[in-house]
């Protein structure tokens, strides 16, 4: 990077796949427009039904804006993409996209976690759980979640803008990842290397610790209840949690550790994995919840009617 011009970035899709071509635009919109229908429909149901109006489904709720979050972010870069080989993007604008899609998957973590809380007081403490999860509480938290999000992710964008650029401008991705712009840039990279770490490691690293915990008593209380229905029901309840923490956290592991161990690897692998990560969750967890729950199977099917 020289003065104060930095040079754009390329973006590139999936490595063997043509693009300029229907067959690549028409899934990727399929998915985003999968993706706000159902979180927008989440969204309203849990508004509109009175009986959803409880600790869990305003956290679900949260979940849900950080996904069209992450979504929404991603959303041009990759459809430009699948539109136009070897798409530029002003390095100002990738730096801003990097900070917004790292912000949305910390406080996405941290919603699973206060999600994971939850569930650890309706099973292990049932009689406790509506003074412990007050709804003063459930917002106090998603004010301090959004607030780490942005806080820890910050001085990333901060030291990758004052990095210089010398290397080949092209990415492994649709969109910017921190790993992804910090190979390309030259210099001393290892402050933003240790720094972007440890800020993995203290938000979905303790996060994931945390939702682990949090399942281990789970399944104590769950295993030292007498009856095989209550131990049914009990799972039950924790089925569509424990799906939407898979969805999130075993791309962005596997992710974090092909971007740092894994170079030798074919491109195509990363490549997916990323994809995953950023568009799997969104599209699925309102499918996964929708068909779990009963009021918001009800809500979203007389929205679709509507229409």
């Amino acid at each position: 990077r020289t003065g104060s011009s930095p040079p754009p970035l390329i973006l590139t899709g999936i490595p063997g796949v043509a693009v300029s071509s229907p067959w690549v635009a028409l899934p990727l919109c399929c998915l985003y427009l999968l993706t706000l229908l159902g979180n927008c429909s989440l969204l309203w149901a849990i508004r509109a039904e009175h009986a959803l109006h409880a600790p869990m489904f305003q956290l679900l709720s949260m979940l849900a804006l950080a996904d069209l979050g992450l979504s929404l972010c991603t959303l041009p870069t990759v459809l430009a993409v699948s539109c136009v080989p070897a798409a530029p993007l002003p390095f100002r604008a990738c730096l801003a996209q990097m900070y917004f899609i790292h912000t949305f998957s910390a406080i996405e973590s941290g919603v699973l976690v206060a999600m994971a809380f939850d569930r650890f007081v309706a099973i292990c403490h049932p009689l406790r759980y509506g003074s412990v999860l007050s709804g003063s509480l459930v917002a106090r938290a998603g004010v301090l979640i959004v607030l780490r999000g942005t806080c820890v992710v910050l001085p990333v964008a901060v030291l990758m803008a004052r990095m210089p650029f010398c290397r080949a401008r092209v990415l492994s991705h649709a969109f910017c990842l921190h790993q992804d712009v910090l190979r390309l840039a030259c210099g001393d990279v290892r402050p933003s290397s240790w720094y972007g770490l440890s800020a993995v490691i203290l938000t979905k690293g303790l996060d994931s610790l945390a939702i682990l915990l949090s399942y281990v008593l789970i399944l104590r209380a769950i295993l030292g209840t007498v009856s095989p229905g209550a131990r049914a029901k009990a799972f039950g309840t924790c089925s569509c949690h424990l799906c939407a923490v898979l969805l999130f956290y075993v791309p962005l592991i596997s992710l974090s550790i092909i971007h740092r161990f894994g170079r030798h690897l074919p491109p195509l692998i990363p490549a997916l994995l990323a994809d995953a990560y950023l568009l799997v969750p969104p599209v699925l967890n309102p499918l996964v919840y929708s068909w779990k729950t009963k009021q918001i199977r009800r809500w979203v099917l007389l929205l679709l009617c509507r229409r």
